[in-house]
């Protein structure tokens, strides 16, 4: 399990081991700089000592800046320090690696780094032809305010034009560390470059995950301070409001919750179980000739542990799909009538409608008959878009049970107002976040919402938020395929079939799906991944 935390979330951590006298600020500060220095060392170690330049901010990330500064010079290089503001006005911590640096070295004013450097901004040159490491330790997680003027188009034509490597210290500056978007109207910094390297302190930041957070963080490494939760009483649940969230990249129904693995007793199937007793799976298919999608599900659904799988379709529908399935059954239905008819039988205990169903006014009927049975069901692509101009009619059917999962167009179907919210410029922070616009779409549905992207965030109703990124080390681009998001909608429906609640079922679902893809690798189709799953398993040690 690792947690995402918000910058206030850190700055309590911080506060509460200091408070203990576990660690001083100073130590924090040593040792982050430390690290620093170490990941550089770590991401490039054939990398000669030579030119640096060391850009430091007013408060601790700048004083992070003097410390690395200051080890920079012990191993050889060539260090010079740029510091915006006052050092007089340092907090005293930071004022205290400002004067051990002075002590080997000079400062100079931020403000006249890049007239020093030959920066124009017409031409865009910066550091041209001149190999220089840069060091970006402005304003960290701490940043409310965006970087503007003429230091906002330098540091965008650092990332862009540096001839060497680029480092940020903790957050790219210019980025929201809680919401991953670059603060300011017209800020650069969410069409620029990225920087190489992005080395952040004991936990990842929510912002490093979210929008335009991992686009410009580069490669993101994580440093251990010494902060111990177990060390001393932190008062995790003092910090779990229901606008301050500690996120989860796995599991996580509380702050205090333990990790909740995918190799969980659930996907574990004993020698005793009969087919039953892992549930049976209906997926809804539409007219013939747009079957695939539903096949894609249930697939998906089979393969991930439900006993057994049906596919129900128009009854003139039903000779296309058994000349492709085999395990999976398939049964005709008659509209709305007949699928009542076949929830009947309580042994269909989780439901998936949307894949492939179309946009006509039977849509409507099946999704309203299927919500009515009280069962776990995943609504996906139709049978969302088909509510588009009345969402509150879809809304008012909704129960704890179901699964929405929108990608970024059906969600402004859906939620227009919390959509046009997440896309405005954000102009002071912590800005409105992809977390804070699930967790208010969950809240507004009364179920879970799987909000898909590549920032994948699960939220349910009471504010339990997930994000499950395809991101950094879990980089999956093959997702990007017609028929992937069937696939997932028929995963969690599978796992909604294995008795999971809603929730886990969509967390674990997303991310059984990013490591089947990453298994699979380039040229992965939609019909791949479900028959990665069992690989997968095998890896989790299933």
């Amino acid at each position: 399990m690792t947690e995402l935390l918000t910058s206030a979330q850190m700055r309590a951590i911080e506060q509460a081991a200091m408070e203990t006298g576990a660690v001083t600020g100073l130590e924090l500060m040593e040792r982050a700089g430390a690290g620093v220095v170490a990941a550089i060392e770590s991401e490039w170690p054939d990398m000669a000592p030579g030119r640096a330049v060391v850009l430091c901010g007013p408060g601790n990330n700048g004083g992070d800046g003097f410390v690395i500064a200051r080890l920079l010079h012990g191993a050889g290089w060539q260090v010079e320090v740029y510091l915006l503001g006052d050092p007089a006005r340092l907090p005293a911590d930071a004022a205290e690696t400002c004067r051990r640096w002075q002590e080997i070295g000079s400062i100079d004013n931020a403000e006249l780094l890049p007239q020093h450097h030959g920066y124009d901004p017409e031409s865009n040159l910066c550091f041209a032809g001149e190999p220089v490491l840069f060091i970006d330790a402005l304003f960290g997680t701490g940043l409310t305010r965006p970087v503007e003027g003429e230091m906002a188009l330098f540091l965008s034509d650092v990332r862009d034009h540096c001839a060497g490597r680029t480092v940020a210290v903790d957050v790219p500056s210019g980025l929201c560390a809680d919401s991953g978007r670059a603060l300011g109207e017209g800020n650069p910094l969410g069409i620029a470059g990225r920087y190489d390297l992005t080395v952040t302190f004991h936990r990842a930041k929510t912002g490093h995950v979210t929008l335009e957070g991992a686009g410009v963080s580069g490669a993101l490494r994580l440093v251990g301070i010494g902060l111990d939760e177990a060390q001393w009483d932190f008062n995790w649940s003092g910090l779990a409001t229901s606008a301050d969230k500690v996120a989860k990249w796995l599991g996580g129904a509380g702050p205090r919750d333990p990790s909740l693995p995918v190799a969980g007793s659930r996907l574990a199937k004993t020698i005793h179980a009969h087919k039953y007793d892992h549930g049976h799976a209906l997926v809804l298919s539409g007219p013939p000739g747009q079957g695939g999608a539903a096949r894609l599900a249930a697939r998906g659904a089979l393969r991930v542990g439900a006993g057994l799988v049906t596919v129900g379709c128009p009854l003139r529908a039903v000779s296309e799909h058994a000349v492709h399935l085999n395990a999976i059954m398939v049964r005709g239905l008659d509209g709305t009538h007949g699928l009542a008819e076949m929830l009947e039988d309580p042994r269909f205990n989780a439901l998936c409608l949307g894949p492939g169903l179309g946009l006509g006014p039977a849509t409507g009927g099946l999704v309203k008959a299927a919500l009515a049975a009280k069962r776990g069901t995943v609504l996906d692509a139709d049978a969302l878009s088909r509510f588009q101009r009345d969402p509150d009619v879809l809304f008012r059917m909704l129960h704890k049970d179901v699964v929405l999962t929108p990608h970024a167009g059906e969600f402004a179907r859906l939620f227009p107002d919390i959509a046009a919210r997440l896309s405005k410029a954000a102009d002071i922070g912590p800005a409105y976040s992809k977390l804070d616009a699930t967790r208010d779409a969950a809240a507004r549905a009364g179920c879970v919402v799987l909000f898909k992207g590549p920032d994948t965030v699960v939220a349910d109703p009471k504010g339990r938020t997930t994000c499950v990124p395809a991101l950094y080390d879990r980089e999956a681009p093959w997702l990007a395929t017609a028929g992937a998001g069937d696939v997932l909608a028929g995963i969690i429906t599978g796992l909604l079939a294995r008795g999971e609640s809603a929730k886990q079922a969509a967390q674990k679902g997303a991310f059984l799906h990013i490591e089947a893809a990453r298994s699979f690798g380039p040229g992965l189709i939609a019909e791949d991944l479900p028959d990665e799953l069992p690989k997968v398993f095998r890896a989790l040690g299933l």
